[in-house]
């Protein structure tokens, strides 16, 4: 799933300056959306790539644009530079490309898991909305492409899982779930913000969504969690025993915390 993972040599520099972000703690300042971010340097390179965490940007380290940056830069805009060429239209259609590029993640994965025809056929679908012109990009109705995805997703999650125990949308905030049996569980749209998962079992569970800012996934099992991804695994705690699905590398900030790579 190469193309669909982010090439910043191939990019623009979009997600520094087509999106907004607000000063907080995960952005050590303001800035507007179509505003380049200040540590953004001539080469559309990071000027603080390494230190990110360090200068209170952990926002940054915690987006992935799924391969979207270099698709709009090199294919919908032709290599294009935005300081040179069409500004506002490709601020515009980046985040709705990086929304198709989900998508395509997440079909790539069932597609591996589960082949099926009609995955085949969703994933050349939503690839061709990714490849298409600009303006026609900008009158797609993401929300609709979406629900006919997740109507494959769903129903390959459910061939794929043994149980039926669902923590669909659930409010597990803080929830102390350390030394756990959740395999096979459904926690798609679960709020698991800052909860306990040491050492848990969560081997073909479904994440799809789930929000796991803070979480502590240490000595957990999640090497065959369905439709797991690296926004999600890096906005978590690890470590060293941390078990993650193969597409997935380990968080360097896992690392700084004291724990060494797998």
């Amino acid at each position: 799933m190469d193309e669909l993972r982010g090439d910043c040599a191939n990019c623009f520099g979009l997600c520094c300056v087509a999106l907004p972000f607000a000063k907080s703690a995960d952005f050590a300042a303001t800035k507007d959306a179509g505003t380049p971010c200040r540590n953004l340097l001539a080469d559309h390179r990071c000027g603080i790539h390494d230190r990110l965490r360090d200068k209170g940007y952990a926002g940054c380290t915690v987006y992935d644009c799924f391969g979207a940056g270099q698709r709009v830069s090199q294919t919908v805009f032709g290599g294009n530079d935005w300081r040179t060429g069409e500004r506002q239209k490709m601020f515009a259609v980046f985040p709705v490309v990086r929304q198709l590029h989900e998508l395509l993640w997440y079909l790539a994965e069932a597609r591996h898991l589960d082949p099926h025809e009609d995955l085949d056929a969703a994933y050349a679908e939503v690839e061709r909305h990714t490849t298409a012109a600009p303006d026609e990009i900008l009158t797609f109705d993401v929300a609709e492409i979406r629900a006919k995805v997740n109507v494959l997703l769903l129903r390959t999650s459910e061939r794929l899982r043994t149980s039926a125990k669902s923590y669909r949308g659930a409010d597990l905030i803080g929830a102390r779930l350390r030394n756990k049996n959740l395999s096979n569980a459904d926690f798609r749209g679960a709020y698991l913000i800052g909860a306990d998962l040491t050492n848990s079992n969560l081997t073909r569970a479904d994440m799809i969504g789930a929000d796991l800012r803070g979480s502590d996934l240490s000595g957990a099992d999640l090497s065959t969690c369905l439709f797991l991804t690296q926004p999600q695994v890096n906005a978590a705690r690890g470590n060293a025993k941390t078990k993650l699905p193969a597409a997935l590398t380990f968080p360097a900030h896992w690392r700084q915390d004291g724990t060494r790579r797998r």
